[in-house]
């Protein structure tokens, strides 16, 4: 009998999600190897993060200081040995790196789809760089809904009504007031999309996205709306995009330290 042979043709198609997976864990490897011994590190939230975090850990640095979005990112992180403190006790941070749901290709980004959008625009505006990861399928010719909102629970009928063609996520006003979102689960995009870290409510805007400048004006301009997700590309240093052909940097508008030309 004629030994088995294990050829290409043998071997079962990988599936979309297990080459985005491996896109994305492409991507994190390449930002974790622009961190530097001694360096302030902002982390960002969801399933590109989960992968970013052990690469960063392996690496072994000396006098890391990193700063989560979200307590699922603090959990994940602490777990792997990272030392995280709180963003206040590490004044301005050297670098910041997060995933996105969506990136134009004039910059602007769709983030919060795991309800940390707040935080993570507050840690992105501290860094100094501000480098995003992604797998190729996230960028798109344009923006398109959903854009995560987080809400004050007070009035957030009439919130909802001012913004127009937004609602709630489903089950996020059964989140109890002053619930901080879940530290649960061993992974950064374990992290529940209800509530936001900081108990506040979660909804999404379906409206049209035609001018993002614009829309992110009304929405920051609304009464309740605390924060949303869209990303002025003045906020970006840079894009990772990883794909079959390797990983892509892209420049972004905000001034990138270690690239100053």
């Amino acid at each position: 009998m004629a030994p088995d042979r294990a050829t290409a043709r043998h071997q079962p198609p990988l599936n979309d999600a297990v080459i985005t997976e491996s896109y994305k864990r492409a991507a994190a490897e390449a930002a974790a190897a622009m961190v530097k011994d001694g360096m302030h590190v902002g982390l960002g939230t969801g399933s590109t993060v989960a992968f970013l975090l052990p690469a960063l850990a392996e690496r072994g640095l000396r006098g890391l200081r990193c700063a989560a979005t979200s307590p699922a990112t603090e959990l994940a992180a602490r777990a792997l040995g990272l030392i995280v403190e709180d963003l206040d006790a590490l004044g301005e941070l050297d670098i910041a790196i997060d995933g996105a749901d969506q990136v134009e290709e004039s910059g602007w980004l769709v983030k919060g789809g795991g309800a940390a959008q707040t935080r993570e625009k507050i840690v992105a505006a501290a860094a100094r760089r501000f480098v995003v990861i992604i797998s190729a399928e996230k960028v798109v010719p344009a923006l398109r809904p959903p854009v995560p909102l987080e809400l004050l629970r007070f009035g957030v009928e009439h919130t909802l009504a001012e913004v127009g063609e937004a609602r709630l996520r489903a089950g996020s006003a059964d989140q109890p007031r002053g619930a901080l979102q879940s530290a649960g689960g061993e992974q950064a995009g374990a992290v529940d999309s209800l509530a936001s870290p900081d108990g506040n409510l979660i909804a999404d805007y379906f409206g049209p996205i035609g001018d993002p400048p614009g829309l992110a004006a009304r929405l920051s301009a609304t009464p309740g709306v605390l924060e949303h997700g869209l990303f002025a590309p003045e906020m970006v240093s840079c894009v990772l995009v990883a794909s079959a052909g390797g990983v892509e940097r892209r420049a972004g508008t905000k001034q990138d330290p270690e690239d100053p030309g």
